[in-house]
């Protein structure tokens, strides 16, 4: 059954086969805290997937939390994440919507906000909720568990961020709740409470986590790995053709219809060039985002610029300031990349250049015109105005 490919775990397997096969349209629900404006390609596995709901007949629940990302989803964190403001959440919630509907059927999602509940819930109800659930239980959490052995501070807010993502659950009559791996004991969680409240437990699917770029942590606009699906066309393309060919291999499996499997075999054979094949795979994920011609042109201009060694005058991109500019603060204002971070990281690394003469100054100037590069494959000419 293609819906269950690259499902890691489906909690249990045979509700699962019988809701699909008896109930009419089932409610998939998935929830996304708007921590950041933009989404990813790491948020399109699930998307990719509810889409594939979608097209077997189910409703998809979409739930914004502009409530719980005031929490912030402590799985798989070391430390608590950073508070946002009301108004933070607000604006990155916009674009939420907006980019959702890239890869959902409008006419099958529901987008709802958990603050329109939460934000009439009075004490009593929450405290109904939080006796479902025991300190214990919720130190059996890995991350949970980690940070209580080495004494880092866990909020009581912490506590509450499963139990209310599970109270979701409950409010959208959810049949089946989707997530990353990562998401296991929250999703459980929700079995857990919505049969506390007299409800069907839904059934649990989790996805696998996507690497990020490096290859190595997961995809996140906080680890500086990630690839928006608004850049641009030669944003995405570039970045794909970046990553490495084990890498691409997971892409393909994560983000194609493609079978990976094949493509492997067509490499280890001899009859396809790793670097075609990452080219291939650069092209249909920048379609997906900016349709075929805008892709065919973003693969042309980087195969004159990169591929073929073609970097002039004319070519490079230009980029004007009007005084001198730490490096790093230039590499981040011209989104070559998304974190200041990360600047600091590709500087350390050496893998960035002015004029060909490698930066390994942090707080080092750019005070005359000349051809930055940040890698292989990103670069400015960069001129005073």
């Amino acid at each position: 059954m293609e819906i269950k490919r690259n499902l890691t775990e489906i909690i249990t397997e045979e509700e699962f086969d019988r809701l699909l096969c008896q109930k009419k349209e089932p409610r998939v629900k998935f929830g996304a805290d708007p921590t950041a404006p933009d989404i990813h390609l790491g948020h399109t596995i699930i998307l990719r997937k509810l889409r594939q709901f979608q097209d077997a007949g189910c409703k998809v629940i979409f739930i914004i939390g502009d409530f719980t990302a005031r929490i912030g989803d402590p799985s798989g964190r070391t430390k608590a994440r950073e508070p946002l403001s009301a108004s933070e959440v607000r604006k990155n919630a916009v674009t939420y919507k907006e980019q959702i509907f890239k890869i959902l059927d409008p006419e099958r999602t529901e987008v709802l906000y958990n603050s329109s509940w939460f934000s009439k819930m009075d004490l009593a109800e929450i405290l109904k909720l939080t006796s479902l659930w025991t300190v214990a239980r919720m130190l059996e959490r890995d991350d949970f568990s980690l940070r209580y052995k080495d004494e880092k501070p866990i909020a009581i807010s912490e506590f509450l961020y499963p139990l209310l993502q599970a109270y979701d659950s409950i409010v959208v009559e959810a049949d089946v709740e989707i997530g990353g791996s990562d998401q296991k004991f929250n999703l459980l969680l929700g079995r857990t409470i919505q049969a506390s409240y007299g409800k069907k437990p839904q059934v649990v699917v989790t996805m696998p986590l996507l690497e990020g770029t490096d290859g190595k942590m997961k995809m996140s606009k906080s680890y500086g790995n990630y690839i928006g699906i608004t850049e641009t066309a030669d944003s995405i393309f570039g970045k794909i053709m970046s990553i490495s060919d084990n890498l691409m291999i997971r892409y393909y499996q994560l983000l194609t219809d493609e079978d990976e499997k094949r493509i492997e075999k067509e490499i280890e054979s001899g009859n396809l060039h790793p670097m075609k094949a990452k080219e291939e795979l650069a092209f249909r994920i920048t379609s997906l985002y900016h349709g075929k011609v805008e892709a065919e042109e973003a693969k042309l201009r980087f195969k004159r610029l990169f591929s073929e060694r073609e970097i002039s005058e004319e070519d490079a991109p230009v980029y004007l300031i009007d005084k001198p500019m730490r490096v790093i603060d230039l590499i981040h204002q011209s989104e070559l990349s998304p974190t200041k971070s990360e600047a600091r990281r590709l500087i350390s690394q050496g893998a960035v250049s002015i004029d060909g003469k490698k930066v390994k100054d942090l707080d080092c100037l750019i005070s005359k015109p000349g051809l930055l590069k940040v890698g292989k494959k990103r670069f400015l000419r960069i001129k005073f105005a």
